[in-house]
């Protein structure tokens, strides 16, 4: 059962990417991709599909003149429960695509999400590229010379 939904995880990825390199699927394929992160999480699947979603991204930057220049990789976005968020310390939220030297992007493992509020009604968010999936509130191991470049959204 696992290894169906996997390849069909992976058939509705590479079928998005040869319609434009578009990184949305189309309604039939969305289902698939939705069953593959309830069966087995989103840090499953970007494990498993990082690299496809990571080629998709690029094929949208460079189809919009805004070609990434520096190595790029897909990690899943853990938040680390910091001020208003999550009342699931370090629960995988979603994916992002980083960029920066190989040498500084082969080191990060996810994206950090910290959240906070300032006067009650801004929501801030900070992103922050780690090299660890158990990131801990207070004690951020940032990989410098990295950068969020793209945010990968899943829909259930």
């Amino acid at each position: 059962m696992r290894r169906h939904a996997g390849v069909a995880v992976a058939v509705a990825l590479i079928a998005g990417l040869a319609v434009g390199g578009m990184v949305q699927p189309t309604v039939g394929q969305g289902g698939l991709i939705g069953q593959a992160i309830k069966l087995f999480g989103i840090g499953y699947v970007v494990k498993t599909y990082g690299t496809q979603i990571n080629d998709a991204i690029n094929s949208l930057m460079a189809n919009n003149n805004a070609k990434n220049r520096d190595m790029t990789k897909v990690v899943p976005i853990l938040s680390v429960g910091v001020g208003i968020a999550s009342n699931n310390p370090g629960a995988y939220i979603g994916a992002a695509q980083v960029q920066g030297p190989a040498s500084a992007v082969n080191k990060v493992a996810a994206v950090a999400q910290i959240e906070g509020s300032v006067l009650g009604s801004v929501r801030l968010r900070g992103l922050i590229p780690v090299d660890t999936l158990n990131p801990l509130a207070g004690n951020l191991h940032r990989v410098y010379g990295v950068g969020v470049s793209a945010l990968v959204d899943f829909q259930l």
